[in-house]
């Protein structure tokens, strides 16, 4: 005799067999008991989680020859031809290789006809989804208004790819993915009837491998009794099924809390030699962090965690001294980390220094706390202390920021720091003011006037004077010196803009003025600097004046102190009308 796998010798005969799916057996039950046994139902959920069967246990409840009952016999001959797949008035047709509406319309001239042997003539139909459009039209009628000793049973994964005009025609039955702790409790007592000497923590492994699904469940220890017979060891499963050991993710996450850099790279080490997947030994410690993380939240999890008890356990005592927003702050560096494996060449670099941040990272202090403590230092009262930490020493005196020199100038550096006069308001005054040629003392109040009035007039001829250098400013002379090749130089030469300049300057100035525009090689030494570098540099000072008051105020340093942090820009806040300076 063949071999007969675990998941065709354990299949579910009964409703009460059925494992997850209470709510489905019980409806069942309740509408064949009740005697509203609907024509057409639609059982849809993932693979593995009892579709087929429960349409195969509904199928035997309807025809058992002891009559309609909520628990098939599984002795009479009408139940045995259905359990093994044979019976002729049960049809289990495959949708995937049965998709073209010839077939439905064969199968639509068959259901005219009465059943040979049983109460009802049942069409059960999996992956119905399959299914062609025009199948599905050709079977629209028929799915409507059967003949009374017909019904129809449809399995589908894929539930929204069947028409809306199917599913409105059919009563739907969700199945759900089967708990972890069921999955176990159900392969238990098979190992048990089997003679199988196996671990509760080896069978979770083979659990967790189904994802939610018995029939990948009860494959994977049919894989596991073929290679290791009828005594089964942990290390075997870790090692046939290809999964990190639960202790070395445990080991992995207890370094992290305990800050220990060097077990944590060791733990990686030990993954890289035995050759497991760093980014499947990262996806097991993001599910051991969210575990910790919702353990540490809500105390009790419930069914929000697939864990047995012992696990839970465990899992509490080593997230007993982090808190949820450092499991958070872990949780989220995994996560990164887990999504740069997917496209870089060295994992294993990447989860080391994931697991050194997670080993290093500093304790989250609460924002109420934080506020608090500013709270404090804005009233002028001591730095509140933090009751797990210890309070920090005084800072360090802060080294005087360098002031930073401005360009040296010979000639022009002496005047430059000059007091600036008011600019002449009549030509009387004007022709009092005689500066000798070679000194720029009142020669830079002239060219600021000058160039302000000029501003005021013509904005784009005033800041093209901005730009140039004044060679020699006094009174009936107007000396101004530009770049080679600059763009002022250009415009300034032209006579149009010579003449504006004589018609301007004779109206500030009050007397005819000589205008000579000269082409320079480079900066003048002997030469005030440009009213924009003049400014550029005021407006440096002043800036580097703000930051060493920001850097010398006590509020400010007390909040780099507190945040261990550093000020990387200054801004000045805008002055309000009627505040003092």
């Amino acid at each position: 005799m063949s071999y007969l796998v675990l998941a065709r010798k354990w299949r579910p005969q009964t409703f009460s067999d059925l494992v997850g799916q209470e709510h489905v057996s019980q409806t069942l039950k309740n509408a064949i008991d009740g005697g509203r046994v609907a024509h057409a139902f639609l059982f849809t959920g993932a693979r593995g989680v009892g579709k087929t069967s429960s349409a195969r246990i509904l199928a035997k409840a309807l025809n058992c020859e002891s009559g309609l009952t909520v628990e098939p016999c599984n002795t009479c001959s009408t139940c045995l031809e259905i359990t093994d797949g044979n019976s002729v008035d049960v049809f289990e047709i495959d949708g995937a290789s049965n998709t073209g509406v010839d077939d439905i319309r064969e199968l639509r001239d068959n259901i005219k006809y009465l059943p040979s042997r049983s109460r009802y003539k049942i069409f059960i139909i999996d992956e119905v989804h399959m299914l062609t459009t025009n199948a599905f039209n050709a079977l629209l009628k028929t799915l409507e208004e059967p003949p009374p000793h017909v019904k129809f049973i449809f399995a589908t994964t894929e539930p929204h790819k069947v028409p809306i005009t199917i599913l409105s025609r059919c009563q739907r039955f969700d199945f759900k993915r089967i708990a972890l702790p069921r999955i176990v409790s159900r392969l238990r007592f098979i190992v048990d009837q089997e003679g199988v000497q196996v671990s509760d923590e080896a069978l979770a492994v083979v659990a967790r491998k189904g994802d939610g699904s018995m029939r990948d469940s009860l494959s994977t220890l049919d894989q596991v009794l073929a290679f290791c017979g009828n005594s089964v060891s942990d290390e075997d499963v870790a090692a046939l099924l290809g999964v990190v050991d639960r202790r070395l993710i445990m080991d992995g996450c207890r370094s992290v809390l305990e800050a220990d850099v060097k077990g944590a790279l060791g733990i990686v080490a030990q993954v890289d030699s035995f050759g497991y997947s760093m980014r499947q030994f990262c996806q097991e410690l993001i599910s051991q962090f969210r575990s910790i993380s919702i353990l540490k939240a809500v105390g009790d999890a419930g069914d929000l965690l697939e864990l047995s008890d012992a696990e839970q356990g465990e899992l509490k005592a080593l997230g007993g001294q982090a808190s949820v927003q450092d499991l958070q702050r872990h949780l989220a560096i995994l996560l990164k980390a887990e999504a740069e494996m997917a496209h870089a060449g060295f994992p294993r670099l990447i989860l080391e220094m994931a697991l050194m941040k997670m080993a290093t990272l500093a304790p989250a202090i609460p924002v109420q706390e934080l506020l608090a403590r500013l709270d404090s230092l804005e009233k002028g009262g001591a730095l509140p202390q933090r009751s797990d930490a210890p309070r920090p020493s005084a800072p360090a005196p802060r080294p005087a920021p360098q002031q930073h020199a401005a360009p040296h100038r010979p000639a022009a550096a002496p005047v430059a720091a000059a007091p600036v006069a008011a600019a002449p308001q009549a030509p009387a005054a004007a022709a009092a003011v005689q500066p000798a040629p070679s000194a720029f003392v009142s020669g830079g109040d002239l060219w600021g006037s000058f160039v302000q009035a000029v501003k005021a007039k013509k904005p784009m001829l005033g800041g093209a004077l901005e730009e140039v250098y004044p060679v020699r400013v006094a009174q009936g002379v107007l000396e101004i010196g530009c770049l080679q090749g600059s763009f002022q130089l250009t415009r300034l030469q032209d006579p149009e803009q010579i003449n504006e300049l004589k018609s301007l300057a004779q109206g500030h100035f009050g007397v005819p003025t000589q205008i000579k525009v000269v082409a320079l090689n480079g900066p003048p030494t002997d030469a005030a600097p440009t009213l924009s570098e003049k400014k550029s540099l005021e407006d440096a000072e002043r800036r580097a004046h703000l930051r060493r008051e920001a850097e010398e105020h006590p509020l400010v340093a007390a909040a780099v102190e507190l945040f261990d942090g550093e000020i990387s820009e200054v801004q000045e806040l805008p002055q309000k009308e009627g505040a003092k300076s």
